[in-house]
């Protein structure tokens, strides 16, 4: 039954969102969007299976789900997101799929 709630859609995702908590933003203090919003944002597009930056932006203004479902404060535009995560090194992304990929595999019976 626990095992359940830990693989939940709920719990993957709060477990990315704190993966992506840690991650280095070498912006200036005062940014309207943070940084975990931006990977989060990312993330929901291509979990949402949207086919471009530019449909994605098209629905995060409609999209509550953004919020609700993927703790999305606020949403990007097309160009601000690509512009924040073009400074991402991979290096900072990898351990959160890897604390993903672990949660899966211990749940394995």
């Amino acid at each position: 039954m626990v095992a359940h709630k830990l693989l939940s859609a709920d719990a993957l995702f709060a477990l990315v969102r704190t993966g992506f908590e840690p991650v280095p933003d070498q912006r200036a203090e005062n940014v309207s969007i943070d940084l975990p919003d931006a990977l989060m944002s990312a993330f929901a597009m291509f979990s949402l299976k949207d086919p471009s930056l530019l449909a994605f932006d098209e629905r995060r203004a409609t999209d509550s789900n953004l919020r609700s479902i993927y703790g999305i404060r606020h949403v990007p535009g097309d160009t601000h997101m690509r512009t924040l995560l073009d400074e991402v090194e991979p290096v900072y992304i990898r351990p959160v799929y890897r604390r993903v990929y672990r949660r899966l595999e211990g749940s394995r019976m």
